[in-house]
């Protein structure tokens, strides 16, 4: 697999500038996952932290379903990998756990979530709302939200690939 990741047009409407920044970034993460086996993707490369690049694209898997299933939409999916036992389980990954499952996972949610906000425009409130302030979001702001959820783990997948096999880049 070669991940391809293009910017959008510099000049592209606001829609189709979110969500080519959005896809940019997931397209990020794959591409910093690319060429490395389970055992490494499995892997807590920045001692202190447990985190790997498989619980990230884990997380991202939940993320997606979460921001695009649960609250655009107002379903109520449940979890993917988390438990009440364990909240942070996306992120608990064990021998067991492949690449193959983390990442066909996470293309699905990723499907689900484009045919999910494509019935919605920006200015459209969510079915769900904010378990703080009990307020609907727009679609503007999930995205938004969602670019910036995925800046912040990209930035993690630098650091943990660095660690991995001194593989660096933007």
């Amino acid at each position: 697999m070669t991940v391809e990741r293009l910017e959008p047009a510099q000049t592209a409407g606001e829609r189709a500038m979110l969500e080519g920044w959005l896809d940019y970034h997931r397209r990020t993460l794959a591409w910093k996952c690319e060429g490395l086996t389970d055992a490494q993707l499995r892997t807590a490369a920045v001692e202190p932290s447990g985190l790997s690049l498989m619980g990230l694209v884990r997380h991202m898997a939940e993320v997606e379903r979460g921001w695009f299933r649960a609250v655009l939409v107002g379903e109520d999916p449940g979890p993917i990998y988390s438990s009440d036992e364990d909240r942070d389980g996306d992120f608990h990954v064990t021998d067991a756990d492949t690449w193959e499952e983390a990442y066909a996972t996470w293309q699905a949610e990723i499907e689900t979530a484009r045919r999910q906000a494509a019935g919605f425009g920006l200015d459209d409130l969510s079915k769900g709302s904010s378990r703080s302030t009990g307020e609907p979001f727009n679609l503007r702001w999930i995205y938004t939200h969602m670019i910036e959820e995925y800046a912040r783990h990209n930035g993690h997948a630098d650091l943990l690939r660095e660690r991995l096999d001194g593989a660096t880049g933007d």
